[in-house]
């Protein structure tokens, strides 16, 4: 589950896809596919949520690892690079790595 606090010091990726809108729900399979059968099983995963874009041009990934090093560890991971090199035949790929820097909730 999603763990995001100001408290902790998880890495956090938001990696934004940009794709044709015909190839949108592809891009979407094949990153739950990705995640399922290869990221999950990575030490120093934490969890990821998966997002579209509702003009179908956007697919968005936000990820937290443990650490960058774990992170880095995912990336050199040979089951892992394969569902990255077929995104990227279909999307171009704007990665970001983040910290939590404030969380705001509603107002009581």
């Amino acid at each position: 589950m999603t763990n995001t606090t100001e408290e902790n010091k998880f890495l956090t990726l938001i990696n934004v896809f940009t794709v044709d809108p015909a190839n949108q729900q592809k891009l979407v399979d094949l990153l739950m596919r990705a995640t399922a059968e290869s990221v999950t099983k990575i030490e120093g995963f934490i969890s990821s949520s998966l997002h579209r874009s509702l003009d179908g041009t956007k697919v968005t990934m936000y990820a937290q690892w443990s650490s960058l090093d774990a992170y880095q560890n995912m990336r050199n991971n040979s089951a892992a690079s394969p569902f990255l090199t077929e995104a990227l035949e279909m999307a171009t790929f704007e990665p970001g790595m983040y910290e939590v820097v404030k969380i705001f909730l509603p107002a009581s």
